[in-house]
């Protein structure tokens, strides 16, 4: 049986458990959930595709009458993503449900909702080596969902003027607003993040609103690390911030 290790956040007010040796979040995760966070407190929010459930838990914690559901096709990790919401304390907040994102429909999640997000695979499915471990290789590669998918879905389940915040290579930046302004959720922030300061971006986050108006905002560059490898300020803020 796979080591499930913990890991906490806020001062270990948040306890995440997940495989040691299966798909683990990164720091991806961490920077989605900081620029996800809902406008009011009464949002209704869905996490299309939950892994071990980290995003809804960060929002969990943070806005404590938000409403929340995880949608993972994985069985395991969409057991130890329930098993993370018990643990702490907010099955009144967050429900995890194991189902294709594909067949979601608005009486499974009480939609519609106000917020989706969403860290996709980031790969093409016959691009790259695929990793011989099924639950990295279907987090990382479009295996059981493509970002069409991804992004049909959220539109689907959004109310009108509802958002879309996800994390993405920008090396395929052009596929991703592309595809969001063709399905009906306009781009309408876009950040850039480097891991050093001269370094090029490896990742963009992107912000779309269903049927939004034309017209999209470039947020200043987010840099991760510092010259001696340390998380810069605003990083680290986003693991400690507290409630």
């Amino acid at each position: 049986m796979d080591t499930i290790t913990t890991d906490t956040f806020y001062n270990g007010q948040l306890q995440v458990r997940q495989k040691r040796s299966g798909y683990r979040f990164s720091i991806d995760a961490v920077l989605l959930a900081y620029h996800s966070m809902p406008y009011a407190a009464a949002n209704t929010v869905l996490d299309l595709g939950t892994g071990c459930g980290i995003i809804p838990l960060m929002l969990a914690y943070h806005h404590p009458k938000v409403r929340i559901c995880g949608i993972e096709i994985q069985e395991e990790l969409a057991h130890i993503a329930a098993l993370n919401v018990e643990e702490n304390g907010m099955t009144d907040q967050i429900r995890i449900l194991c189902r294709d994102m594909k067949t979601l429909k608005y009486d499974m999640v009480s939609g519609p909702v106000e917020l989706v997000v969403s860290n996709p695979p980031y790969r093409k499915a016959n691009s790259g080596r695929i990793n011989p471990n099924q639950e990295r290789a279907i987090a990382r590669h479009e295996i059981k969902a493509t970002l069409s998918d991804v992004i049909e879905t959220a539109h689907r389940m959004l109310c009108t003027s509802g958002r879309f915040v996800t994390i993405y290579p920008a090396e395929r930046m052009t596929d991703l607003l592309t595809q969001m302004r063709v399905i009906g959720i306009e781009p309408k922030y876009l950040r850039m993040i480097h891991s050093e300061r001269d370094t090029e971006a490896k990742l963009i986050l992107a912000q779309g609103i269903r049927r939004g108006r034309p017209g999209i905002k470039v947020g200043p560059p987010l840099v991760i690390y510092n010259e001696d490898g340390t998380y810069t300020d605003e990083v680290n803020a986003m693991y400690k911030i507290e409630n």
